[in-house]
């Protein structure tokens, strides 16, 4: 059994997806300090939802949910970071090695399809540094410089060094001597990729290491180097035929998510856009909510797919800002009471219509949305975009998409609702 520890709910999807694409059976679960898991998935993933908590917070959860896949007796364990090492990065990366009794990982960052490269520990995206990338503004965990080492290295103890592409690309020999002479040394090795035949390269080296960490696209690779599996259909279990139309919720402001969002309205999606003003003001945020709840719950209804989404004009989003700083609040928790306020919306529409099938933009909105529904995790099902997978709830039987909110092309948001149409109607 493969053990891995997500910082976010999209993420653990993103990496679930990979190993599901191989074959293998994949289960994300929400970590909580009671939680009973099973060896009942060939891949058993954990999402702490630990991005955008305390370094001490992110660091607890992390050894705890490490120490529950112990227990299972996972063979390799994978600590799944964000693919531009936005969160605490350093804290949960100990985390994982404390809590297995290990001092050795090695990390892959790269993500080519989507436009991640490390090349000499330098890391870019879509060609450009990451210091310059659209992460540099990230209103929580801002990038402002690309080398991966010395992002790690200042929040760590540890030592960190990197492997370079020029010895990735001399084969999987020596990389794997390069890398067992910095073990004896270094407890994290950052290795170098521009292509996915370089993490092919790395995977195959890696293979039988115990303590992996990074992003998902290595996760694509190792099971070409492990026994073959066959998943079962975890869709014959469940009923999710639904009369309802498809609720897409998105609470991510990166240009990505604003893109998909304006190509849903151009294309004739009903959109209801929540005010973040009034959401921020304690005499108007149940008036907000509930007029947007209003409004698509009839079209739901209907058999109308609806968007409802966070108002993400510049403009607003700067009022907005403004608001919660003479409300002493910091960007995290303005963040967070939007993300909260879409997901009792989303709550309230689904218990209202029952409807089964459910998209939502935003890796913080996606977690705080299942938790509001009680999703307890899901199975991972098929692919629709790179690094975007359809799911199975686990809690409720319902179809769900969880969109990174830097992830997918402009058509994504409509692909994904015509993806779970096509799931509910051949079951």
């Amino acid at each position: 059994m493969i053990g891995i520890v997500a910082d976010d709910t999209t993420g653990a999807n993103d990496i679930g997806l990979m190993f599901s694409g191989n074959r293998y059976s994949v289960k994300v679960v929400t970590f909580h300090e009671t939680m009973q898991l099973e060896k009942d998935a060939d891949v058993l993933i954990i999402d702490t939802d630990s991005r955008l908590d305390s370094p001490e917070l992110s660091y607890d959860k992390v050894y705890k949910a490490t120490k529950k896949l112990q227990e299972l007796g996972c063979r390799m364990y994978y600590n799944k970071t964000c693919s531009v090492f936005r969160g605490n990065i350093g804290k949960e990366l100990d985390a994982m090695l404390d809590a297995l009794g290990e001092d050795f990982a090695v990390i892959t960052l790269a993500f080519p399809k989507n436009g991640r490269k490390t090349l000499y520990g330098l890391h870019t995206v879509h060609g450009k540094l990451l210091e310059h990338s659209e992460f540099a503004n990230d209103p929580v965990h801002p990038m402002k410089q690309s080398n991966l080492v010395s992002i790690l290295q200042e929040q760590t103890e540890r030592k960190v060094t990197l492997i370079d592409i020029d010895t990735v690309r001399q084969g999987v020999e020596t990389l794997r001597k390069a890398i067992e002479t910095v073990r004896g040394e270094y407890n994290y090795v950052i290795i170098d990729s521009e292509s996915q035949s370089d993490l092919s390269i790395v995977a195959e080296a890696v293979r039988d290491f115990p303590v992996l960490c990074g992003s998902s696209a290595i996760g694509e690779e190792l099971p070409k180097f492990w026994p073959a599996k066959q998943g079962e259909n975890i869709l014959d279990r469940v009923d999710v035929s639904d009369s309802n139309g498809v609720l897409i919720v998105s609470g991510s402001l990166t240009p990505q998510t604003r893109a998909q969002t304006t190509y849903l309205i151009d294309a004739g999606y009903p959109a209801i856009v929540l005010d973040s003003r009034n959401v921020l003001a304690a005499d108007r945020q149940e008036d907000e909510i509930a007029s947007v709840t209003g409004r698509a719950q009839a079209l739901l209804a209907e058999g109308k797919d609806v968007l409802v989404m966070a108002d993400n004009r510049e403009e607003v989003v700067a009022q907005t800002k403004v608001i919660g700083a003479t409300l002493r609040m910091d960007p995290l928790t303005v963040s967070k009471a939007i993300s909260a306020a879409l997901a009792e919306a989303a709550a309230r529409l689904v218990n209202r219509t029952g409807l089964k099938r459910l998209v939502v933009a935003g890796g913080d909105t996606s977690g705080t949305v299942c938790r509001k529904l009680g999703i307890q995790g899901n199975y991972v099902l098929k692919e629709i975009e790179t690094g975007l997978p359809s799911g199975l709830a686990i809690g409720r039987d319902m179809l769900i998409v969880l969109k990174s909110g830097s992830f997918g092309r402009t058509e994504f948001l409509d692909h994904a609702v015509r993806h779970l149409k096509e799931l509910s109607q051949r079951l």
